[in-house]
């Protein structure tokens, strides 16, 4: 299909931003149906004479928010925009049936980031220069696991940043945590049994329930997920989120940590997967080493991407892989070729080693704390209703009911005001389930956002 985009390039709005804007709009309006395959980005790039990487950033975002379904070796397609952050299981919430052709005033999306701070200039820079080499390789198939100088600056950042003890030889490098999923399938064999936190990350959940695997959902307390639960539910594998649990939000202090690595370690083929998705943003007290660190029996596979801390459009992720399982894929399955672009790693090597990506994260420490502060001071009004968590670190807050009422009443009140939040309960995979907690991202917002969208629905909530 064809779209007709008018782009304004004396308008001072970035043309990404323009791009994504239209087909949010079109798909919010019902002009793109569910389903409805897009462009691709060479060929929208080509009609519009922008970037590829200009409509790769659009595109990117609009599958974070869950507007768009990116399909491996297919395309772009309209998402399901009635079942954003939940689970496909026919867990319906009750919801107004044209919410999604509804524009809101403030929408408080866990998923979008903030674009405004990232340094486009930078970024070209480092593409020009990489792309005018004379270097032949960077259009040759490289390493299975991705290129070993971006292995290694990413091995030694974890160490600086994380304590993680990882080898640039334990790392694989993939576009996206489904693809590394995929391959952590084949490493792990069938027929597995998953402990999974209640409630937890909706594409983790779908991945595994793909897989056929059997999953155990463990209830967690304020701590994260209870191992006493893990023990009796006769799973092998744990799929935790010790740094900032999504979505719950909470951070998993070292005594519950080590419990888990007791419990890895007291037989074998267990293992723990530890999703590290947004541990660079933690605003209060000391930075919390990730659960790889302190790991003595080699049992912590750790996942880790550049998402939330670059952009969605960058699509590169990494796993570290424990000795025993890094054996089975050299043995196995190194004939998967990598999923990542050479000249994309060799840009993002480049960016981190220059020192770059560390300034950015700085900037963008300093822009989401600023946001999650003010959002903090705000909320003060809502404690006598609300319970507010998940206020230490990540890019989203949780406020849950103290008098029971249900997220389906929460958001259809925040729907009349023009404000857009979403519900946990959708996030539990089980049609009954009741959490009474709405999540509020400020990530994408602005901080004149922040105050409208809790300025209104303080009118309907207190």
């Amino acid at each position: 299909m064809d779209m007709m985009i008018r782009l304004d390039t004396e308008s001072g709005k970035r043309l990404y931003v323009q791009i994504y804007e239209y087909i949010k709009s079109e798909i919010r309006g019902g002009r793109l149906l569910n389903g409805e395959k897009l462009p691709s980005t060479r060929i929208l790039a080509s009609n519009l004479q922008v970037s590829r990487s200009t409509v790769d950033l659009a595109y990117e975002q609009l599958v974070s928010e869950g507007y768009l379904e990116a399909r491996p070796g297919s395309g772009y397609y309209v998402g399901q925009v009635e079942e954003l952050y939940g689970f496909s299981t026919g867990l319906q919430e009750n919801v107004p049936v044209n919410q999604e052709k509804q524009q809101y005033k403030v929408d408080f999306s866990t998923g979008a980031i903030d674009m405004s701070v990232f340094p486009f200039g930078t970024w070209r820079k480092l593409n020009k220069a990489v792309l005018s080499e004379d270097n032949g390789s960077l259009f040759a198939l490289g390493e299975p696991q991705g290129d070993w100088e971006l292995r290694q600056t990413i091995s030694r950042y974890l160490h600086a940043s994380r304590g993680a003890n990882i080898s640039p030889e334990q790392l694989i490098i993939g576009a996206g945590n489904e693809y590394l999923f995929m391959l952590l399938e084949k490493l792990l064999g069938r027929h597995r049994k998953v402990a999974l936190e209640k409630p937890t990350y909706s594409k983790a959940y779908r991945s595994f329930q793909s897989f056929a695997y059997e999953i155990s959902r463990i209830p967690m307390d304020k701590s994260g997920m209870d191992v006493k639960a893990l023990c009796m539910s006769g799973a092998e594998i744990a799929y935790v989120m010790p740094s900032h649990q999504y979505p719950t939000g909470v951070v998993m202090p070292i005594g519950r940590r080590q419990e888990l690595l007791k419990w890895a370690g007291e037989a074998e083929g267990r293992f723990i997967i530890e999703d590290d998705h947004d541990s660079e943003f933690r605003y209060k007290g000391k930075p919390i080493p990730c659960l790889q660190s302190i790991d003595r029996h080699d049992k912590v596979i750790y996942l880790g991407t550049f998402s939330k801390a670059i952009a969605p459009a960058i699509r590169i992720s990494f796993m570290a892989l424990p000795k025993q399982l890094l054996q089975i894929y050299k043995e196995e399955f190194q004939f998967f070729s990598s999923t990542v672009s050479r000249i994309d790693q060799r840009i993002l090597q480049q960016f981190m080693e220059e020192g770059h990506f560390e300034r950015h994260l700085n900037r963008m420490r300093k822009t989401y704390r600023t946001k999650h502060d003010e959002m903090l001071l705000l909320l003060k009004p809502f404690r006598k209703k609300f319970v507010i968590q998940g206020e230490n670190a990540g890019t989203y807050l949780t406020l849950k009911s103290k008098e029971g009422r249900t997220e389906a009443e929460l958001i259809e009140l925040a729907n009349s005001v023009g404000v857009n939040v979403y519900g946990m309960s959708r996030l539990s995979g089980i049609e009954g389930e009741e959490y009474h907690t709405i999540l509020l991202g400020f990530g994408g917002l602005s901080i004149e956002e922040v105050k409208e969208g809790l300025r209104l629905l303080e009118k309907v909530y207190l």
